[in-house]
């Protein structure tokens, strides 16, 4: 399954960050919800994570293997 700009990401490892607005070093954990914003020939993505409140917090490349495409609905099953 390709993952393309716009799609909802989660982590499947947790991946060292930094903060957008402290500049601190902080962990995006394994579970840890983002956008995809750019694609880097299917290898990495630019990744934005943000708060519930839409703020974001950290905006980092993350490599395809540490990604998974979030699904919302079923696949249809052909016989």
């Amino acid at each position: 399954m390709n993952i393309r700009e716009y799609d909802i990401v989660a982590l499947t490892e947790n991946v060292a960050a930094q903060h957008k607005q402290s500049n601190l070093p902080i962990i995006l954990k394994r579970g840890q919800v983002g956008t995809v914003l750019m694609d880097f020939n299917q290898e990495a993505y630019l990744v934005d994570f943000a708060d519930s409140h839409g703020n974001t917090y950290a905006m980092e490349t993350i490599s395809t293997n540490l990604l998974m495409k979030l699904i919302y609905e079923p696949s249809e099953v052909y016989a």
